[in-house]
């Protein structure tokens, strides 16, 4: 049981992946620069064209859903027709 702990003890302190760490660029002062540019842009577009299509696809899902529901609703409100 000793040597099965200190064999399990000796796996642990070693490193778990042998491939060699690579250097990641910091790219925040880029971000910094984009978002702080004083463009007239709100800071939900300043991301480009993907911002504006994310954007516009979530606003008409909300206009949509919201429709849906306030027609819903008026359905709801009005007397049941007698057959």
């Amino acid at each position: 049981v000793y040597l099965l702990f200190q064999a399990l003890r000796q796996i642990s302190q070693r490193t778990i992946s042998t491939a060699s760490r690579r250097q990641v660029e910091n790219k925040v002062l880029e971000g910094q620069k984009i978002f702080q540019e004083d463009n007239g842009l709100p800071v939900h577009l300043k991301g480009g064209a993907k911002d504006a299509v994310l954007y516009r696809t979530t606003a008409g899902l909300a206009t949509l859903g919201t429709m849906y529901a306030v027609y819903y609703l008026l359905v709801a409100s009005m007397p049941k027709q007698p057959n």
